[in-house]
């Protein structure tokens, strides 16, 4: 069975479809467009070549373009690179994109739709139980600079998100894994019974977890489009998250850097006194029976605190994370000071 779940409102609406076998879907999501540009890693592709020719079988001129895997896609040299494609292939304002892959690749498809022309559309394909639940819905586009990550982006709402649940079908583990932490995320900040259906063990309801998670995101997106409010929590555990990130040259998973923020934004909120200690440690006990981390090196304090300095949720030079104040109700807590951030750091020092 297929859901189809709306996202946003006017002009800027769009549907995510979570099912199977969605690559029929493809072309009806792109009318009055030529040609179709479609940017995939290297393994992905198979998939890229069963998606181009659902394509030319409607009609459509294909250009597949190549990119790196990862996070090493989100650089301006790669936007660059697809940039120069699609002017070699004379695209147009009514021609299209197509991010296939996990979350850096449509984090980088959306970044180079957007500026394409000044924005043309983009369909997202995400591969990856993280790229579905998290990177793919919302408009969030974006690249890594060395500053910091996603520092460089916009807005810029797909024309629809199609999370075929067979690709997770051969999902590395430890990339199934990772896509749970902000699974997991979802269920702290507005959906307690994703946390029930995790904790209650047996095999994954995989399908029913990606439909929670993205209505989760989708409801927020819909209010709040471009973060001036509510869209802002679901960053929780990210502030951290981004700064391992950096630290780590991009190498670490983004969910198991988020696990770990995770911990230490559970640990924020019970060191302010805002969150009672039950909740804090459900945070650790769940992501710890999911196999994700939940502590990182002990040396690595300063780095990361400066890396936050930069966090795209700052504001000037104060800090701003995303803290609960009891379950399914995120908040704000600015500007903490030293001795909480420090008991907060001791609960996943390593």
């Amino acid at each position: 069975m297929t859901v189809r779940i709306p996202v946003g409102s006017g002009s800027g609406s769009y549907d995510v479809l979570v099912g199977a076998d969605l690559d029929a879907e493809l072309p009806g999501l792109l009318p009055g467009a030529a040609q179709v540009a479609v940017l995939h890693p290297a393994t992905m592709r198979e998939r890229a070549g069963a998606v181009a020719g659902r394509l030319r079988a409607a009609g459509l001129r294909v250009l597949p373009v190549e990119v790196p895997d990862g996070e090493a896609a989100k650089t301006l040299r790669v936007a660059g690179e697809c940039w120069d494609a699609l002017g070699a292939a004379g695209f147009t304002r009514t021609d299209a994109v197509v991010g296939l892959g996990g979350g850096a690749t449509t984090d980088l498809a959306g970044w180079v739709a957007a500026a394409w022309l000044r924005g043309v559309r983009v369909v997202h394909l995400p591969t990856t139980l993280l790229g579905m639940v998290d990177a793919a819905v919302g408009g969030k586009t974006g690249i890594d600079i060395a500053a910091g990550k996603n520092l460089v982006g916009a807005f810029h709402p797909p024309a629809g998100v199609l999370c075929d649940l067979t690709a997770l079908r051969t999902l590395p583990p430890a990339d199934l894994r990772a896509g749970l932490a902000e699974v997991v995320k979802c269920g702290f900040i507005a959906d307690p019974a994703i946390l029930e259906r995790l904790e209650a063990g047996g095999e994954l309801p995989v399908a029913e977890l990606v439909e929670r998670a993205v209505r989760v995101k989708a409801g927020v997106v819909t209010r709040d489009l471009r973060e001036s409010g509510e869209r802002e929590f679901l960053n929780y555990g990210h502030t951290l998250a981004h700064a391992i990130e950096k630290r780590e040259g991009y190498q670490v998973r983004h969910g198991d850097a988020v696990a770990v923020g995770l911990v230490f934004a559970a640990a924020l909120g019970r060191a302010a006194g805002r969150l009672d200690g039950g909740t804090a440690e459900r945070h650790r006990t769940l992501l710890e029976r999911l196999g994700l981390p939940v502590s990182y090196d002990r040396d690595g304090w300063a780095e990361l605190h400066d890396a936050m300095r930069v966090d795209k949720k700052s504001r000037g030079a104060v800090l701003r994370f995303v803290v609960l104040d009891g379950l399914a109700r995120p908040g704000i807590l600015a500007d903490p000071a030293p001795l909480l951030l420090a008991e907060a750091w001791s609960a996943v020092a390593r």
